[in-house]
């Protein structure tokens, strides 16, 4: 039988594809709100399992604060480990720090260092948000969590669906291996156009990071040019 009725008591209309719709559609705008004025953002990405006396959260959070002092809206997953050093960062440097964290069983709850912090229930609503809001990506040590993010921002930016901002790899021992089998393999294989392997750029430095990544916002008008807000600051403060 094609069709089959089920009958009432069993069905819990929570569970149907209908609603999920909904419930999806609700987190859409949700995230469509809150993020619609953050101005120019960046998302950093990485491990939820760095502790905060590991050399690369120091790292991570100066990192973030650099960018922060350049006018840029800091994004995280919310997350614990560097996902928190990124978010600590943006707040000491005086910027806007958010975090969109998302429900696991397994996983411990928003850091402490969000200027604002939205909860999503579906991975791929929230990885909407990091897309739609941001204007480039800082992908540093992690785990598959943070592979995702990598590859879907290269995907999009290499199908044109999004347009081409800086996706930064931070640590060279980390991601030279990768690097080096995309060159070889995926390159090499044919099934990438060559110049796709320069979307990703490696930095070594905190440092440096900031310097890829303001440089590249600041050719697509993402931020005033070098000078504008360091002047209008003065002015202000005068």
């Amino acid at each position: 039988m094609l069709f089959q009725s089920i009958p009432w008591e069993q069905t819990d209309f929570r569970r149907s594809d209908t609603w999920r719709v909904l419930r999806i559609m609700g987190e859409v705008i949700e995230g469509f709100e809150a993020l619609a004025r953050i101005g120019s953002a960046i998302s950093i990405f990485g491990s939820a399992r760095v502790a905060s006396e590991d050399p690369v959260y120091a790292d991570v959070s100066a990192m973030a604060r650099g960018l922060a002092e350049a006018g840029l809206t800091v994004i995280t997953g919310g997350g614990p480990g560097l996902m928190e050093a990124a978010n600590r960062g943006a707040q000491e440097g005086g910027g806007l720090s958010i975090g969109c964290n998302i429900e696991l069983p397994f996983e411990q709850g928003a850091n402490p260092y969000q200027d604002l912090s939205l909860t999503f229930r579906y991975f791929f609503v929230r990885k909407l948000m990091f897309v739609k809001y941001s204007i480039g990506y800082v992908i540093c040590p992690g785990g598959f969590g943070t592979l995702d993010e990598l590859f879907n921002a290269l995907v999009l930016t290499q199908t044109s669906k999004i347009e081409n901002f800086p996706i930064v790899l931070f640590g060279r021992d980390y991601w030279t291996g990768l690097r080096g089998w995309i060159e070889e393999r995926i390159l090499g294989g044919g099934h990438i156009s060559a110049g796709d392997e320069k979307l990703l750029q490696i930095a070594e430095t905190p440092e440096e990071v900031v310097d890829l990544v303001v440089a590249k916002c600041r050719a697509g008008g993402f931020l005033p040019p070098t000078g504008v807000r360091d002047a209008a600051a003065e002015q202000k403060e005068e």
